[in-house]
């Protein structure tokens, strides 16, 4: 697959050293923050062995200070904190790391040809299951249907998530099995899309997705646990040291507490509770899991507003420019999503609502605005996901409201070639905006959102600095004038990015008393031209002072 070709990646490293000493890496370019989120550099950093926690961090001082301590020569690479994305899916990467590969495909034709050649590779798969296609790549635009599908595996049922994971495309078998007919009626919140004769095409929307996904033969816990490590060891490779997870069943909690019990996470983890769990009041009442070594913490929810912009699902206050009458659709309705949202704030769980159209936001921001005091909200930290498309009016109250706005930057250039036809051109004013929410005060957390979008924090650092895509276009950038400083962009991904879990004393900072949490890159990312920001590799991932993944010599 395409993805297993971004690196030779040597194998996770678990090292763990039996005597307890401090360590001094120098001889590196050091680059972290200080108490204010100031940018600090140091060519030296010193962390305890046992503790795994940084020591001092300066210059070449500290060779003699550390005199007796193991040394580690850094050969003149640079050192950055290990780099957290606030927003992603782990189960969703490990199980893409093992499906039909659709991302970037450029027709519908070849996307078919993409899933029956990967088909014929898994004979014995009850079901054949791919993600990543994108019709807006496509010359018509326009969302595929069964008939090609049909034709190219008429064997088993084929289900294809679009990279947004917010629809879905199945071919006959998958519609029959999940007995989707003319007479299916859409589910709320979802959509069948329908021909000009009333039948199903193939394509499913939002809350509609789960007629076939229910279908599916639902994977093991040993399944669940594989895909887990396969995405782990991907992570660590990336040079992501931290993640938070966004929508965690019971089922994969509890994975992951007794993974953490028993010393088996390699990174650190933030897992949002998913608000579609039957037994999530049973959590809240728990209370929050608050783990001395932040391998594991749970202390918030993820809330579903809307859909998402490219399949036309994510809820706007007008009319879609390019579909008229089509508004989107809110997958948690407004009642539910008060109470849901009451629930979480008042077991002082953080409430983190995903929401991309500027209605969702706009509703989200009413309902902390009325379920909590100023008090509360300032100490709850509360967020909205993705925050994509937010009235202009609106953004202000993120900060009055201490909301934060938790964005992933390679949205914008993804959506760059779509998102105005979706909008038209005065709602592009409040469309990615992340210098309007900067310049105003706001914490913004950074991340991914992968698998809908490569892992790589790299390519998310490019993104926010250039608002352009790998090929340097637009040429100055798209909507310019939203982008941000390479510090700023930084710190969305350390320091801001561990704020938004209530961890900025422990991580993202490489300041004395933080996890010893970084990474070696192979480039100065404050030296090179920016255009090159994307192609910045890490060579050594560190957690917990613990040498992690190593990049295989060349």
């Amino acid at each position: 697959m395409k993805h297993s070709k971004l690196f030779m990646l040597a194998a996770v490293l678990a090292c763990s050293t039996t005597s307890a000493e401090p360590v001094l890496v120098h001889n590196i370019k050091g680059y972290g923050f200080n108490a204010d989120r100031e940018l600090v550099s140091f060519s030296a950093l010193a962390f305890d062995d046992a503790s795994g926690k940084v020591l001092a961090r300066g210059d070449k001082a500290l060779l003699q200070q550390y005199a007796t301590a193991r040394k580690i020569d850094g050969a003149g690479k640079t050192m950055l904190p290990g780099l957290i994305d606030g927003h992603g899916h782990m189960l969703g990467l490990g199980e893409y790391l093992n499906q039909a590969d659709l991302r970037g495909i450029g027709s519908e034709q070849a996307t078919v040809a993409e899933v029956a050649r990967f088909a014929a590779t898994q004979p014995q798969a009850p079901w054949v299951i791919g993600r990543g296609w994108n019709q807006v790549l496509w010359d018509d635009k326009a969302f595929p249907g069964k008939s090609l599908l049909d034709e190219a595996v008429s064997d088993r049922p084929v289900w294809l998530v679009r990279i947004d994971a917010h629809a879905g495309w199945a071919n006959s078998k998958a519609l029959a099995a999940a007995g989707i007919s003319k007479d299916t009626l859409d589910p709320p919140g979802g959509e069948i899309i329908r021909d000009a004769n009333g039948n199903p095409t193939g394509v499913l929307i939002d809350n509609a997705m789960q007629l076939v996904q229910q279908q599916i033969p639902a994977p093991t816990s040993d399944d669940k646990i594989a895909a887990l490590k396969l995405a782990f060891g991907h992570l660590l490779a990336l040079g992501i040291t931290s993640m938070h997870d966004a929508g965690v069943d019971t089922e994969l909690a509890d994975i992951y507490q007794e993974m953490a019990d028993n010393n088996q996470l390699p990174l650190r983890l933030y897992a949002m509770l998913s608000a579609k769990d039957p037994q999530l009041p049973k959590w809240l009442a728990q209370g929050i899991v608050d783990d001395p070594k932040d391998y594991l913490d749970i202390r918030s929810v993820k809330i579903y507003g809307d859909g998402a912009l490219g399949s036309r699902g994510a809820a706007l206050l007008a009319d879609y420019s390019d579909q008229p009458g089509q508004t989107g659709l809110l997958v948690t309705q407004p009642d539910a999503l008060t109470q849901i949202m009451k629930l979480t704030m008042d077991a002082g769980f953080q409430a983190n609502v995903h929401a991309i159209g500027d209605r969702a936001n706009r509703l989200a921001l009413d309902r902390f605005e009325q379920l909590a005091t100023p008090e509360q909200r300032a100490a709850g930290r509360h967020r909205i996901e993705h925050a994509q498309i937010v009235a202009p009016k609106d953004i202000p109250r993120f900060k009055t409201l201490h909301v934060l706005p938790s964005m992933q930057a390679v949205h914008a250039t993804s959506d760059k070639n779509m998102a105005g036809d979706r909008l038209g051109v005065a709602r592009l004013r409040g469309a990615y905006a992340w210098r309007s929410f900067i310049d105003q005060g706001s914490i913004i957390v950074g991340g991914s959102d992968f698998p809908v979008e490569l892992a790589n924090p790299f390519h998310g650092l490019h993104a926010s600095v250039t608002r352009q895509d790998q090929q340097n276009q637009p040429p100055g950038g798209w909507l310019p004038e939203q982008r941000l400083t390479l510090t700023e962009a930084l710190r969305s991904f350390t320091v801001d990015a561990a704020y938004g879990a209530f961890q900025e004393d422990s991580m993202g900072t490489l300041s004395p008393g933080s996890w010893a949490d970084f990474i070696l890159v192979d480039q100065d990312i404050f030296t090179i031209d920016p255009s090159q920001l994307w192609q910045v590799a890490a060579e050594q991932t560190w957690v917990n002072g613990e040498l992690r993944y190593q990049q295989a010599a060349q």
